[in-house]
């Protein structure tokens, strides 16, 4: 079984600080931003960073809904990693400044992928539709925190 991977970043026009904080508010910021793909979101521990447990269900296509517990860890300054108690995978949000008054965001999802010819179109299409669902999650977390 190969290990997946998809991986987003964009620029936003607020500094690392605010973004980070709005990324690691699961109770407010975070429930306004989730795109369309994204349903039945629930806080069921803490709500903001380390701590939180936060669940939904991500329409990752028009068949595939992978139903989502996750624990969220800061390991690091900057970082936040959401473990999936329901599968393998683990997405880590790394926010960095990235010159005055703006911060890069970078999303990287790893999953352990199916085998067989399965796992080969799971290799093949499923980060690009991760990047661009999270592409979308970036956008709507950029106008939020630019206001």
């Amino acid at each position: 079984m190969a290990q997946v991977e998809a991986t987003t970043e964009r620029i936003v026009a607020a500094d690392a600080e605010t973004v980070f904080d709005a990324l690691a508010d699961y109770s407010g910021t975070r429930s306004k931003v989730m795109p369309e793909q994204f349903s039945e979101y629930e806080v069921r521990e803490g709500g903001d960073g380390e701590g939180t447990l936060v669940h939904w269900k991500l329409q990752a296509t028009s068949k595939r809904v992978r139903d989502c517990l996750l624990e969220v860890s800061e390991p690091t300054d900057g970082e936040l990693v959401e473990k999936d108690r329901n599968s393998s995978m683990v997405t880590t949000w790394r926010v960095t400044p990235a010159g005055e008054g703006t911060s890069r965001v970078v999303v990287t999802s790893v999953w352990t992928g199916a085998t067989g010819i399965g796992g080969f179109f799971e290799r093949t299409f499923a980060p690009k539709g991760l990047a661009r669902i999270y592409d979308g999650l970036l956008e709507k977390l950029a106008t939020e925190v630019e206001k």
